[in-house]
């Protein structure tokens, strides 16, 4: 990346631009002015450009911008690998929803494999297949860095197991504390937050109005 400092904001939207690229790329689009990259995004033309001036001289006014060479760049600049291989502990009904969902594709890559406990959960769901958890350590694919956890008990000892498989990434449903060395990123995905934070921000919309 540039020498730039580059705004959270803006890093923010950079995975939101990588995914609609893929798509548009999918699509047979080869070209795309910023004005058209705007309307499959919904950010505006001007955002988009200064967005982009941070990863340096991407495209010529009248001409936009080569959709290969930009998701070549976003790969690079955000480490993401079309490739990417991602587990998911948990089939239960957030599980099901994620295996269901499964889109990861235009972002990051896709969830290889599931675990649960529950013997009724196993097998092949949505096109994924689900293991038993007890078979963790010989079924995480190699190379595999980033899981998803999507469970309501012995949550600690899981997440030591699959650090222990490799794993330096992970997204939290659990809404529990887990501990985690130095080297592993945890984030965690809490919607009942989120809904008190959208809450508190539209009662102040209603306030200024």
């Amino acid at each position: 990346m540039t020498e730039k400092n580059v705004p959270k904001a803006t890093l923010q939207r950079y995975p939101v631009y990588l995914k609609a690229l893929r798509k548009l790329k999918s699509s047979g689009v080869e070209r795309i002015m910023s004005k058209e990259l705007a309307s499959v995004v919904n950010i505006e033309p001007t955002t988009i450009r200064r967005d982009f001036s941070f990863l340096g001289n991407l495209g010529k006014q009248g001409y936009g911008y080569d959709v290969n060479r930009l998701i070549e760049i976003f790969n690079q600049q955000l480490g993401m690998d079309f490739d990417e291989k991602i587990i998911l502990v948990g089939a239960g009904n957030m599980g099901r929803a994620l295996m269901k969902y499964n889109k990861w594709d235009y972002v990051v890559g896709e969830i290889a494999c599931a675990f649960d406990v529950n013997p009724d959960r196993q097998g092949v769901r949505f096109g994924i297949p689900v293991y038993d958890i007890a078979d963790l350590e010989k079924k995480v694919p190699d190379g595999c860095r980033i899981a998803i956890l999507a469970i309501s008990e012995n949550i600690q000892q899981t997440v030591d197991r699959l650090i222990a498989c490799g794993i330096t990434g992970l997204v939290d449903f659990t809404h529990e504390h887990i501990q985690i060395p130095k080297g592993v990123v945890l984030k965690s995905v809490d919607v009942v937050s989120s809904i008190q934070e959208l809450v508190f921000e539209t009662n102040n919309l209603n306030v200024e109005r």
